[in-house]
C-alpha cells in the first residue's frame, strides 16, 4: 500500500533503537545499567533495528561516576549478547565525550579503542557545526573501517526555519560539506525537538535533490512535535529516524518506537520491525523502571515543555539553568534569564544550543542577569570567543568581544585556526601521572579524559578502595522495602489527624 507522496521510492523506513543511551539519558540521568540492559538483549537485535545507540553523550560520565562501571566494558559485555545489530554512539567532536576540546593525540586513541571494544557506528558532532572539529576522529573512523554519521546540529535563528541564520541554504550547504568529507550517513539532530514538521518536509526534499548518502533524523518529543515531524519526514522520503521503547520514550526522549511500526504497517515505508518483541522488551522495562523512578522529573504534569516552543532551550540546558537559580536563591528570576539567553547567544555568535555550548551560553545569560552583562564572565566564554571551541555561525559582537577578552591571558585578538591545532598533545603527561593505576590504554583514556573522578574509579576497579554505598544499584527489593516505609509513615499520619 503507498500512502506517501509518488516522489518516496520504494525505501522501508529504518529504526535505530536509543533505549540504552538516549533514552534514560533524557529522563533518568543517564542512570540506567548495564545488568539491567542484558535481559532483553538478544531479543532487541531480533526485532530488526538498523543500529542501536548503546554509548556516548554522558553515560561515559555517568558510568564511570556515579554507577561505578567501566565505560568501556558496557560495550564489550553489550556485544555478546547483541551480535548483529550494529552499535553506535554520539562523538561529541574533539569535545570527545568529555566537556572540552582534547588534543589530536586523546583523540585518536579515544576512537581506536572504542572501535576495537566493538563501535561500529560513530555519530559525530560539533556544538558550533565546525566540520574542522571532526577531521581528526574521521580519520580514525575511516582507518578502523567504521561508520562515519555525520551530523548537523539544527537549530533557529527564529521561530520556524530561516532567517538570516539558519535557514535552508545554511543546511543543505553544511550537508554537502558533510557529504564531501566521505560521511557513510547524515544526521540531522535537533535537541530541543524545535523542527517543525513542515519545515522538515521541506528540508527533506532539497536535500534529497543533492544529497546521495542516507539521511538520519534524531529529535526528542520536549515540544510534542516529534511524531508529526517523523510521518512529514517519512513522506518526504528520510532513510532512517530515532526512537525508544515506550517506557523510555516522549517527555524530553525520543518518541516511541510502537505506534511508529503499528502505523506504517502495510505501506511501502513500513519498517518491518517485530511489534510482539518490542512488546515484550518494553514489559521488562516497564519491570526494572522502579529502580530509577527518583530521577524521572516529577514536577509538571505535562509530558510536554510548550514553553520550548518559544524559548528554544533544550531540557538539559533548562535543569542547568533551574539548578543555577536555586542555588542563587533567585528561581523567581528565570523569565529573565531566557529572554537573556537569547541576547547572550546572539551576542557569542549564535551557537546552536547542544552540549557544551548549551551550558556556555546558559552560565553566562545566569550571570548577566544575577551581577550585570558580563560584569562576570566564565573561562569556557573567554575560550569561545577567543576561537577555541571553532568559528560560531556568525561573528561574535565586536564591542562584547572586546569587553570578553580584555586583559584575557592567552590574547584579545581571537584565533582562526582549527580548534585542536592550539592544543598540546596530552598522552604523554597523563601516561605519566596515572602510573600503574592504568593498566592498559582503555584506563588511560578514563584518566585523560576526567582526571579526578577517573582515577578515583581505577581505585575502585582495581581494589585500592571500596565503592561507596552510593554506587551500589539499588534492587527491585529495596524499592518494595522504600515502598513498604513510605505506607506505613502515611498510615502513622493519618491515625495521627
Amino acid at each position: 500500500m503507498n500512502v506517501f507522496s509518488q516522489n518516496v521510492p520504494d525505501n522501508p523506513l529504518k529504526i535505530q533503537d536509543n533505549t540504552f543511551r538516549d533514552g534514560h539519558q533524557s529522563l533518568l540521568a543517564t542512570r540506567m545499567r548495564t545488568e539491567d540492559m542484558l535481559p532483553i538483549a538478544e531479543k532487541m537485535y531480533q526485532i530488526g533495528f538498523w543500529a542501536m545507540e548503546v554509548w556516548g553523550g554522558a553515560t561515559f560520565d555517568t558510568m564511570h561516576r556515579f554507577l561505578g562501571e567501566d565505560p568501556f566494558d558496557r560495550i564489550k559485555t553489550l556485544k555478546k549478547y547483541i551480535k548483529k545489530t550494529p552499535f553506535t554512539m554520539l562523538l561529541r567532536g574533539q569535545n570527545l565525550v568529555g566537556y572540552r576540546n582534547y588534543a589530536d593525540d586523546v583523540a585518536r586513541l579515544f576512537v581506536d579503542k572504542t572501535a576495537e571494544a566493538g563501535m561500529d557506528i560513530f555519530r559525530v558532532f560539533d556544538a558550533l557545526n565546525d566540520f574542522r572539529n571532526f577531521e581528526t576522529a574521521v580519520e580514525r573512523i575511516k582507518a578502523n573501517g567504521k561508520h562515519f554519521q555525520g551530523t548537523i546540529c539544527y537549530s533557529l535563528t527564529e521561530r520556524r526555519m530561516g532567517g538570516e541564520v539558519f535557514n535552508l541554504e545554511y543546511y543543505v550547504s553544511k550537508a554537502k560539506e558533510i557529504q564531501a568529507m566521505g560521511a557513510d550517513s547524515l544526521c540531522l539532530k535537533d535537541m530541543a525537538e524545535i523542527m517543525a514538521p513542515f519545515d522538515i518536509a521541506s528540508l527533506m526534499t532539497e536535500l534529497k535533490k543533492v544529497i546521495t548518502i542516507p539521511i538520519h533524523i534524531h529529535t526528542h518529543y520536549t515540544s510534542g512535535m516529534a511524531s508529526m515531524v517523523y510521518l512529514e519526514a517519512t513522506n518526504a522520503g528520510v532513510d532512517v529516524v530515532d526512537t525508544c521503547l515506550a517506557p523510555f520514550a516522549l517527555r524530553t526522549s525520543q518518541p516511541s518506537v510502537e505506534p511508529i511500526v503499528a502505523a506504517l504497517a502495510g505501506t511501502d515505508r513500513d519498517p518491518g520491525l517485530n511489534l510482539n518483541l518490542l512488546l515484550e522488551c518494553g514489559e521488562h522495562i516497564e519491570t526494572i523502571a522502579p529502580k530509577y523512578r527518583d530521577y524521572l522529573a516529577r514536577h509538571r504534569m505535562s509530558l510536554i515543555d510548550t514553553g520550548v516552543l518559544v524559548h528554544q532551550v533544550p531540557g538539559g540546558m533548562i535543569s542547568n539553568l533551574v539548578s543555577q537559580l536555586k542555588e542563587a536563591k533567585a528561581l523567581h528570576r528565570l523569565p529573565e534569564v531566557y529572554r537573556e539567553v537569547a541576547v547572550t547567544r546572539k551576542e557569542l555568535g549564535m551557537p546552536p544550543l547542544v552540549t557544551p555550548t548549551s551550558q556556555i551560553v546558559g552560565v553566562q545569560a545566569v550571570l548577566n542577569v544575577l551581577f550585570g552583562r558580563y560584569k562576570m564572565v566564565t573561562n569556557e566564554v573567554k575560550d569561545l570567543v577567543f576561537g577555541l571551541y571553532g568559528k560560531t555561525p556568525i561573528p561574535v559582537d565586536p564591542e562584547v568581544q572586546k569587553k570578553i577578552l580584555k586583559g584575557y591571558k592567552k590574547g584579545e585578538t581571537p584565533v582562526s585556526g582549527r580548534a585542536a591545532d592550539y592544543l598540546e598533545p596530552e598522552l604523554e603527561r597523563a601516561r605519566e601521572k596515572a602510573g600503574d593505576l592504568a593498566k592498559d590504554d582503555f584506563d588511560l583514556l578514563i584518566c585523560v579524559l576526567y582526571p579526578t573522578t577517573g582515577e578515583q574509579f581505577l581505585k575502585w576497579k582495581y581494589g585500592l578502595e571500596q565503592r561507596p554505598a552510593s554506587v551500589k544499584p539499588k534492587t527491585l527489593e529495596d524499592i518494595r522495602k522504600e515502598d513498604e516505609a513510605m505506607a506505613a509513615a502515611l498510615e502513622r499520619l493519618c491515625r495521627s489527624l
